[in-house]
This record gives C-alpha cells, sequence and structure tokens, in this order.
C-alpha cells in the first residue's frame, strides 16, 4: 500500500519561500501585535500580496489610518504612513492623492472610524471618485476600546454600552456606498485569505474610488454573532448571472444582510478628481502640474 501521508512541512522551508517571493520588502519590521486569531491579519496578507502583484514600490504607496484597530496596519508596512485623527482619514488621503497622483493611497479603518465619526466624508469621496482605495474592516463592534456597539453591530448585541441588547437597526455600508456614487464596490471575508487577496489586487488596480468592505470577527470581544462559524455559514459566492455593471441589481445583492456574497457587487469606468481638476486647468489655460502627468518610462 502506498504511503500517502502528507509530506511535512519545515518552518525554514517555508521562511525560504516566503523570502524568494519578494513579499517582505513590503512589510515593516514590526510585527503585527492583534489579538492571535483577529481577521486583521488576513487583510495584512492580502495588502501584502496584492502590492507585490501589482509591482507597487513600497516609496509609492501611502497607507492612511484613523483610530481603532485598524488604526496601526501602517506600522506594519514598509510604505509611507499616516496615522491619522478619529474618522478623518478620508479628507488626508484625498490631499495626498491630489498632491502626487502618481502615489498609490490606500485608506484603512473600521466600521466606527468609518461609518460613525467619519461616515460625513465617504460620500464625498464617493461621489468626486478620488482615485484611492478605502479597505473598510467590518467586525461590527469597538473592538480597541474593549467592545462597544459600532453603527454596524446586529439587534440584540449584548455588549457593555448595550446591556440590555442593541435595539438600533445596523448600516448597510455596501448600500450606502452604491448610492454615494462610489466607482467600484466589493465584499470580501477575513475566513477567505486567498480570495481576499484577489479582491485587494482588483480594488487597487481600479482607477477611481474603489470600496471594499471586508467582514472580519473579533475574536475578543464578540463570542456570538460575527463569529468565523457564524460567517462561515452565511457568507456565499457572487452568483455567476451577476452583472457588476448593474447598480441596481448590486443593490439587490447588498441588501441580502443574511447571505452576505462575496466578490465584485459594482464597477463603473469615468474620471477621476484628478482627471477633473486637470480638465479645469486646461480650460482656464493653464497646464497641469508635473505630478499629475504620467510618469516617464524607465
Amino acid at each position: 500500500m502506498a504511503d500517502t501521508a502528507a509530506q511535512p512541512i519545515y518552518l525554514e522551508d517555508r521562511i525560504r519561500k516566503i523570502e524568494e517571493s519578494g513579499r517582505l520588502k513590503h512589510r515593516s519590521k514590526a510585527l503585527p501585535t492583534w489579538c492571535p486569531g483577529c481577521g486583521y491579519y488576513a487583510m495584512t496578507e492580502g495588502v501584502t500580496l496584492a502590492v507585490e502583484r501589482l509591482n507597487i514600490a513600497p516609496k509609492d504607496t501611502v497607507i492612511v489610518s484613523g483610530i481603532g484597530c485598524a488604526s496601526r496596519f501602517p506600522f506594519f508596512m514598509n510604505a509611507y504612513g499616516f496615522h491619522t485623527l478619529h474618522g478623518r482619514t478620508l479628507p488626508v488621503a484625498t490631499g495626498v492623492k491630489i498632491a502626487n497622483d502618481r502615489l498609490t493611497v490606500l485608506v484603512v479603518g473600521g466600521d466606527g472610524d468609518g461609518f460613525a465619526i467619519g461616515g460625513g466624508h465617504i460620500p464625498h469621496a464617493a461621489r468626486r471618485n478620488i482615485d484611492i482605495t478605502y479597505l473598510l474592516f467590518d467586525n461590527g463592534i469597538y473592538g480597541l476600546t474593549k467592545g462597544q456597539t459600532s453603527p454596524t453591530s446586529v439587534v440584540g448585541f449584548e455588549t457593555k454600552t448595550t446591556p440590555y441588547e442593541n435595539r438600533d437597526v445596523p448600516l448597510n455600508p455596501l448600500m450606502m456606498l452604491l448610492s454615494y456614487g462610489a466607482s467600484w464596490v466589493g465584499q470580501a471575508y477575513a475566513g477567505h485569505p486567498h480570495f481576499l487577496a484577489d479582491m485587494i489586487t482588483d480594488a487597487i488596480a481600479h482607477k477611481g474610488f474603489s470600496y471594499l468592505h471586508i467582514m472580519s470577527p473579533c475574536v475578543t470581544f464578540d463570542k456570538t454573532t460575527n463569529t468565523y462559524q457564524n460567517l462561515g455559514m452565511k457568507v456565499r459566492p457572487m452568483p455567476d448571472d451577476h452583472d457588476p455593471s448593474d447598480r441596481m441589481a448590486a443593490m439587490a445583492l447588498a441588501s441580502e444582510i443574511d447571505r452576505p456574497a462575496e466578490g465584485l457587487l459594482y464597477r463603473e469606468d469615468r474620471p477621476t478628481l484628478s482627471d477633473n481638476l486637470d480638465a479645469i486647468i486646461r480650460e482656464a489655460g493653464g497646464t497641469p502640474p508635473p505630478h499629475r502627468q504620467p510618469a516617464a518610462a524607465e
């Protein structure tokens, strides 16, 4: 009988393969400090894989974060980082992109940072179609401040701030982004890291405002709702017949909160904020600044 036992995996071999892949050049020497099992680890690896696949140099990458567990993200990447005020990631990222359009600008944040104090900035970034990628880590709870309800907490969720259960209906971020006019809207799940990396890659590659909603369990403060077990049973693939150019079809999928679909909900191509600013400059008889001109071939 043939020996069908799995071949052993040696740590030294795994480390060598990772080093040879070139991925480590995009990571800093600081190790992530999230709770063991947190979905943010999958997101860190997903961003690392995405910028490597797209051949984006660390010097050309800027990562902007706000406040919350996700705010630590820039410290773990070998890129320019900007740790901003609570909820102010998008205005800062907009300024960075307008100042130097050649940069790849990523915004990272949680559901509290994005849809509570920072919620007023999202519609304007979306409608202006600023060419940045917004990675929203949604665990339905305030994790950094030790477990309070957030704008996406489900009805009935019991936390320190809702000892008699949450009675507020949660926001639907996907529906909001679609109605705000985001030109790329997708959804992924931290428990599916390979697919997550693919979605991050596609989001960054899109020219325009791309929003990726990432469902991620909080393993420390949520033992009942958005757990790996529960999300693993609910998450489903995007229907094969879905047309990502159909905004109304995307909204219909976004409304199915009990069966969240992974994949690209909506995509359209239209001028970015930088494109429109350049058009205004030309119409006024000027020349767009060099930082918004295509880079010279090397």
